[in-house]
C-alpha cells in the first residue's frame, strides 16, 4: 500500500480563463477499488492526463507508483492479438496472460486472429487483459464498458472485483456497484471521497443535499426576520439617539436628569441593533455555504405526435445479411403505440442493424418489415464523429426550435460557455447530449435509439429516466446500461 496526495492542484486549458481545478486536495490508497463519477465535462479524463504527466499544472501530484492508461491505443489493428499484447506488454508471461482471459471468458482463439476481426467486447477484454499484467501500476481505466453488451459488463465487473488498486471511470451504477470500494467525485466546486460503492454515495449525497436544501429555507427565514428586526431596532436607535441630544418634538420637556437617561437607553438600543446585524450577517455566511455542490435535475419534457394506427411497425421473419454473412436471423416483433422496447442480445447479434433497417436506411435482409404510412421516427445513433461546427448552425441544419435545443442542453448541465464552442472539442458525452437534444425537439411518432447513454453521465441518465417514465412516448432502443433497461422497458426482445 500507498498514496497519492494531490494537494493544491489548479489546473486550466490553455487559451481559457475557467479552471477545471482550483486548489483541488485529496489523498488515494492505491489499494483502493476507487469509482470516479461527476457529470460530463467536469474533467475525469483530464484529471487522469494530469496523473499520467500530459498537462502543465499548479500545485502537486506525488505518488510511489506509475500509472497505466486504459484504453490503449492499438497502432495497427490488423495485427494479430497476441502481437498486440506482445506490443503492450514486451516480454509477457503466456500463461499468466492466459489466466486473465480465462477469467474474462475469452477464448485462447482469439489470440491468433487480427485484432479488428474481435467484436468490440473481446478488444476490451484483450486490452483490460494486458493491462491487469502489468506489476507495480496503479491503473487508470476509462470508461470500459461502452459498446460491452449486459453479459459482457457483469463479467468485466466481476474481473474488477476481483483486482485492487484502480481508478474506474464509469457511468453504469450496476457496474459500479458491483466492483468499487470507494467513490471519489467530481462535484461544481471540489472533489471528494467516500468509502462504498455509487448506491451508498448516491444516498449520502441526497441526505446531503436534503438536509442542506432544508437548512437553507429555515436560514432564508430566519435572514428575513432577522433584517426586519435590525430594520426595526435601527429605527429605535436613531429615535433614541435624536432624543438624547434634545431634540424631540414631541415631547417639550427636558428635566435635568433627562439628558443621562436617554443617553443609556440610546446605547442600549444601538448594541440591539447592531446584535441583530451581527445575527442576519452569520445567517447569511453560514447560506452561502450551502447548495455549492447540489445537482439540480431540471424536468426534460418530450412530445411525440399521434398516430393513426395502434401498431406502428411490424417485423415478420426478417435477417440481416452484411457481405453474405447473415448478423440475424428470423427476427419478429411489433412497436404499438406507447411501447419502450429494448433490443437486447450480444455484441455482433444484429441489434443496431434492426434499428438502421426500421429507420430506413439501405440494408440487405430477408422476411417482411411493414411501416405505417408516413411514420415519422427520430434517430440517435452510436455514432458522434458527425459533429462539428457550433449548436445553433446544428440546429438550422436539422430544422429544429434553436430555444428549445439549448434549454434542453442547459437542463443537461450544459454551460452557456458551450454553446460557443466547437462540438468537435465537445466530450464524448456532451456529444451524446447534443444528439439526444435533437431528438427530444423533433415531431415524429417513433424515437429510436442505439446506445443512447453511451458516455453520459449518472445524473442525466436519470433525468432521461424520468423523462421516459413521466411522458411514456413510443420509442425502441438499444441499451446496455442494466438499472436503466430494467427502469424504462415495457417490453424485451433478446435477440
Amino acid at each position: 500500500m500507498s498514496l497519492i496526495n494531490v494537494s493544491n492542484l489548479t489546473f486550466a486549458y490553455d487559451g481559457t480563463y475557467d479552471n477545471i481545478f482550483e486548489n483541488v486536495s485529496f489523498q488515494i490508497d492505491t489499494d483502493w477499488k476507487l469509482g470516479f463519477t461527476g457529470r460530463n465535462g467536469r474533467g475525469k479524463t483530464t484529471f487522469l492526463n494530469l496523473l499520467l504527466g500530459k498537462y502543465e499544472y499548479s500545485g502537486s501530484i506525488s505518488a510511489n507508483v506509475s500509472f497505466e492508461y486504459f484504453p490503449y491505443n492499438v497502432s495497427d489493428r490488423e495485427n494479430n492479438t497476441i502481437d498486440v499484447i506482445e506490443e503492450i506488454c514486451p516480454g509477457y508471461v503466456h500463461w499468466e496472460v492466459m489466466r486473465e482471459l480465462s477469467l474474462l471468458e475469452v477464448s485462447e482463439d482469439v489470440l491468433y486472429r487480427p485484432f479488428s476481426t474481435l467484436s468490440n467486447g473481446e478488444q476490451t477484454k484483450v486490452l483490460l487483459a494486458a493491462l491487469f499484467h502489468k506489476e507495480n501500476s496503479f491503473l487508470l481505466i476509462d470508461e470500459p464498458t461502452n459498446h460491452l453488451d449486459m453479459n459482457a459488463r457483469k463479467t468485466v465487473s466481476s474481473y474488477l472485483n476481483s483486482k485492487k488498486g484502480f481508478i474506474l471511470v464509469s457511468h453504469d451504477r450496476a457496474f459500479l456497484d458491483n466492483c468499487v470500494d470507494h467513490i471519489l467525485s467530481i462535484n461544481k466546486t471540489n472533489i471528494e471521497i467516500q468509502k462504498g460503492n455509487f448506491t451508498s454515495w448516491w444516498e449520502n449525497k441526497k441526505r446531503q443535499d436534503n438536509f442542506e436544501l432544508e437548512e437553507n429555507d429555515k436560514l432564508k427565514k430566519d435572514i428575513a426576520r432577522l433584517s426586519a428586526s435590525a430594520k426595526r431596532a435601527a429605527n429605535w436607535s436613531d429615535y433614541s439617539e435624536s432624543k438624547k441630544i434634545g431634540f424631540d418634538p414631541t415631547i417639550t420637556e427636558k428635566g435635568a436628569g433627562r439628558r443621562p437617561y436617554e443617553g443609556v437607553k440610546s446605547k442600549k438600543m444601538m448594541k440591539r441593533a447592531k446584535a441583530f446585524e451581527a445575527r442576519q450577517q452569520s445567517a447569511i455566511e453560514e447560506k452561502s455555504k450551502l447548495l455549492k455542490n447540489i445537482e439540480y435535475q431540471d424536468s426534460l419534457k418530450i412530445s411525440q405526435l399521434a398516430y393513426h394506427n395502434k401498431r406502428l411497425v411490424e417485423l415478420d421473419g426478417v435477417s440481416i445479411f452484411y457481405d453474405h454473412h447473415m448478423v440475424c436471423s428470423d427476427v419478429s416483433f411489433s412497436v404499438e403505440q406507447g411501447d419502450r422496447i429494448s433490443l437486447t442480445g450480444k455484441n455482433g447479434s444484429g441489434k443496431s442493424s434492426i434499428l438502421k433497417l426500421i429507420y430506413g436506411e439501405d440494408i440487405s435482409y430477408t422476411g417482411t418489415v411493414r411501416k405505417g404510412s408516413r411514420l415519422k421516427i427520430s434517430y440517435v445513433s452510436q455514432d458522434t464523429s458527425h459533429l462539428h461546427g457550433n449548436l445553433t448552425e446544428y440546429a438550422l441544419e436539422n430544422d429544429i426550435d434553436e430555444s428549445l435545443f439549448k434549454a434542453i442542453l442547459r437542463k443537461l448541465d450544459f454551460s452557456r460557455v458551450q454553446f460557443e464552442k466547437d462540438m468537435s472539442d465537445f466530450s464524448g458525452g456532451q456529444k451524446k447530449k447534443v444528439l439526444i437534444a435533437k431528438s427530444l425537439c423533433e415531431k415524429v411518432h417513433l424515437h429510436i435509439w442505439d446506445e443512447p447513454l453511451n458516455f453520459i453521465d449518472v445524473i442525466s441518465r436519470m433525468q432521461i429516466e424520468e423523462l421516459l417514465l413521466e411522458y411514456s412516448p413510443t420509442i425502441l432502443f438499444v441499451e446496455h446500461d442494466s438499472e436503466f433497461c430494467r427502469n424504462i422497458s415495457t417490453k424485451t426482445y433478446n435477440l
